[in-house]
């Protein structure tokens, strides 16, 4: 048996649905799944809404960072976690060859874009902390755009030799989607991936806010009183190291499962099964956490949530009263024209109060007027 055609059928056995030792995951993995799908795509859609229609996000490099950050999990979301989910509730990998290594291309794609913007975010936040006067000029909406660019091609450039890592192997009347590469290549790949899109990432964020921590602690007393720039800063530090911490954990176990196939013994059994399925959905769950962190932990994103439920609803009141006053329109007579006129002047006043404040999720750059992030 060639080493393909070994790898092919212990993965095999892993995906197979109908395997009795395996059989609950046919039914845990959709409805899990399908979970993670919900509240990704509903809480980063959110989160997005929320920083676009914000006037002035360009004036925030973190916000900035922010909206790069949901981005990443939202792509994650919408092209990985539907297609993961059929590896194991599925025979084998329906969607064809193509299809086999887009997404693995994206997962990839997307953890190095969301493990490359927690890095710089904390630096952000750092130079904002320590060097508030100082960072001004470094920390510009236009560097944070150019970082972004940086962030994206280096994720297309390391993520890039994932196309040809995944192939389709045909396994007992089916295929299956299984790195196709030599044993010795797919180390390399693997470990290179650890180190660049987990390890150096984790110690840079480590480095940052074990320094910002530091700094707050020491420079200031924390039992005096603080200015409100400060607490807001404080805040938006605090909120940034909880969704770092996240994904650090979030994808620990996955990276720990891969190497030790690679590099240890990692045999086929249930308890492997279990280990490794629990450390794909603990890697998907993490791009619907963040969200959820945002609302948890700042005030402003929770009244951008509020506003932007309630512009929702008005906009469907408002579609409710034009269909009711086309509906009592007679050619040549407007029934009730008054009250439905003023009807749609109240709406009309209270979708232009829906705009979200421009200030509410600005993060000044070491400025000393109170900012509006928390």
């Amino acid at each position: 048996m060639t080493e393909h055609e070994d790898f092919a059928g212990l993965a095999g056995h892993w995906n197979a649905s109908d395997t009795s030792l395996f059989s609950p995951a046919s039914i845990i993995v959709p409805v899990v799944f399908s979970l993670i799908f919900l509240l990704g795509t509903v809480g980063n859609s959110l989160v997005l809404a929320v920083l676009l229609r914000n006037g002035q996000m360009g004036h925030s490099s973190t916000n900035l960072f922010i909206l790069n950050l949901s981005l990443a999990d939202f792509f994650f979301i919408i092209f990985c976690v539907p297609f993961q989910a059929t590896i194991y509730s599925l025979e084998g990998w329906v969607f064809g060859s193509l299809m086999c290594k887009v997404v693995h291309f994206f997962i990839y794609l997307t953890m190095y874009a969301s493990s490359f913007t927690l890095a710089a975010v904390s630096v952000d936040r750092y130079l904002a902390i320590r060097y508030p006067l100082r960072s001004r000029e470094l920390r510009t909406p236009c560097n944070a755009v150019v970082a972004m660019a940086v962030i994206w091609s280096l994720s297309v450039v390391f993520s890039g030799p994932y196309l040809s890592y995944y192939d389709l192997i045909e396994w007992e009347a089916s295929y299956i989607c299984v790195p196709g590469w030599e044993e010795w290549k797919r180390k390399v790949m693997d470990t290179s991936t650890f180190a660049f899109g987990y390890m150096i990432p984790v110690l840079v964020v480590s480095l940052s806010y074990t320094r910002t921590i530091k700094y707050l602690w020491t420079a200031v007393d924390p039992l005096e009183d603080l200015s409100e720039s400060k607490k807001a800063k404080r805040k938006v530090t605090k909120m940034i190291i909880i969704v770092t911490a996240l994904f650090c954990l979030c994808w620990l176990p996955y990276h720990v499962v891969v190497l030790r196939y690679l590099y240890g013994d990692f045999p086929f059994n249930q308890t492997t099964y279990a280990f490794r399925l629990l450390s794909h959905c603990m890697a998907y769950a993490n791009s619907c956490l963040n969200p959820i962190v945002y609302a948890l932990v700042s005030k402003h994103f929770r009244k951008g949530f509020k506003k932007v439920f309630s512009c929702l609803l008005q906009k469907k009141a408002q579609n409710r009263v034009h269909a009711a006053h086309a509906a009592h329109t007679v050619p040549g007579f407007e029934v009730g024209s008054t009250e439905v006129s003023q009807m749609n002047e109240d709406n009309h006043e209270q979708l232009n109060r829906c705009e979200l404040d421009p200030r509410s999720l600005t993060v000044p750059a070491g400025s000393s007027r109170p900012p509006h992030t928390s």
